[in-house]
């Protein structure tokens, strides 16, 4: 009865490391299929990547000269609003002015 169940035991330990490596290559096949060779997809999500970074690569400095310019055309909007200004309350003078009369 010892010797059977000891015989049991090593059969059921078998199957289940053999179910294991059933899995595990099936596992293996699949990372494979995702990044293992250069037409993968993790390959050509390597290659996208890389095209993005070289084409927006040029952008700190160029937003460091888009903020100066900005500012410098934040400038000159103020000098603008201040002559608005004084245009419109020069028009409302004159109209208080025209009915007074």
């Amino acid at each position: 009865m010892l010797i059977l169940l000891t015989l049991l035991s090593a059969i059921v330990v078998v199957i289940f490391f053999l179910v294991v490596a059933v899995y595990v290559h099936h596992i293996a096949v699949v990372l494979e299929a995702i990044g293992g060779s250069p037409a993968s997809l993790l390959a050509k999500l390597r290659y996208g990547l890389r095209a993005i970074e070289q084409e927006t690569g040029h952008l700190p400095t160029e937003v460091t000269k888009l903020n100066q310019g900005l500012t410098q055309i934040s400038g000159g909007l103020q000098q603008v609003d201040a002559h608005l200004v004084n245009t419109i309350e020069a028009v409302v003078r004159q109209g208080q002015k025209e009915l007074k009369r």
